[in-house]
């Protein structure tokens, strides 16, 4: 492997290696660089469709599963369609991400399909970090499309991490819920320069008590602006909580645009936002600690997307 793929795969992995215990498939440039099965997860290429279908048997307990996707040049553009089948009682850690490079003027993009059919009582943490590098022009675009089905009593849980370094976002993310399923989204992102990043979160709670968690926590530096949108629908006794809180900076711009509809008499859906600059307090007792201005405004940044 060579050593740019290599730097690219433990950034955005956040591993110096993959466990050799760990099911994994890696994508670079639209090819598999590396694939391994386990007893208890196996990945199988598409014949239809660029792709892998993951199927995770209830056996899995506490096991990983790594799916990387790598572009490490100018103008390639990767599309690519994962299908998750998590039978029931499986729990499963899987750790995706993407990190698309351009060193000369043309784009480098990925767009990532991937659907997730959670069996009764399943577990998932799925963590997905994105990641643009190099020192080109040309833009680093990634967007991901996330469709998550849960049976009665499954759990997902999503953790998305965008800081700095990709130029175009369009996040999508859907979900439809049975009875008692529930599901957490927490997304960081972090813009600058003229990047624009759009999340759009759907969620239905089909099922008596089912959940949802949707928290978006970002920051919009100097000329960059992100769209939040959500959409939640409570079509039975269920509960539902969606947060975005946003920081802005210099010419920073972001715009919120949340929607909760209860189509049942005992839905509870809650809808937070919060959209400003760092407060002044906060600065003065930083610097009243001995840091500089701009230390203490990335002081107050890592602690808020922490």
């Amino acid at each position: 492997m060579e050593d740019n793929v290599k730097a690219m795969l433990q950034e955005v992995t956040d591993r110096e290696k993959i466990p050799e215990s760990a099911a994994y498939n890696i994508r670079s440039d639209g090819k598999s660089a590396g694939r391994h099965n386990t007893k208890n997860i196996q990945i199988i290429t598409k014949k239809d469709k660029p792709g892998i279908d993951i199927r995770v048997s209830s056996a899995a307990q506490k096991e990983e599963v790594f799916i990387p996707a790598l572009v490490t040049h100018s103008g390639f553009t990767d599309l690519v369609y994962n299908d998750f089948y998590i039978e029931p009682g499986a729990d499963v850690t899987i750790v995706a991400g993407c990190s698309v490079c351009s060193n000369g003027c043309d784009a480098s993009e990925h767009h990532g399909i991937h659907r997730f059919f959670l069996g009764e009582n399943a577990h998932v943490l799925y963590l997905e970090k994105h990641v643009g590098t190099g020192e080109g022009t040309g833009e680093r675009i990634i967007n991901p499309e996330t469709e998550v089905y849960g049976e009665p009593g499954s759990y997902m849980e999503i953790e998305t991490t965008q800081i700095r370094g990709v130029d175009s976002t369009n996040r999508i993310s859907k979900a439809e819920l049975k009875e008692r399923a529930s599901i957490e989204i927490r997304e960081k992102i972090l813009t600058h320069g003229k990047q624009y990043a759009r999340t759009e979160f759907t969620v239905d709670l089909n099922g008596d008590g089912s959940s949802a968690r949707l928290i978006s926590r970002s920051v919009a530096t100097e000329d960059s602006s992100q769209l939040f949108v959500s959409n939640m629908r409570g079509n039975a006794d269920c509960a539902g909580h969606s947060e975005c809180d946003a920081i802005l900076m210099d010419n920073g711009r972001v715009s919120a645009k949340p929607e909760i509809h209860a189509n049942h008499l005992d839905a509870k859906l809650i809808h937070e936002a919060s959209i400003g600059r760092i407060a002044g307090e906060q600065l003065m007792k930083l610097m009243s600690l001995g840091l500089t201005e701009k230390e203490a405004e990335e002081w107050i940044i890592q602690g808020f997307l922490k």
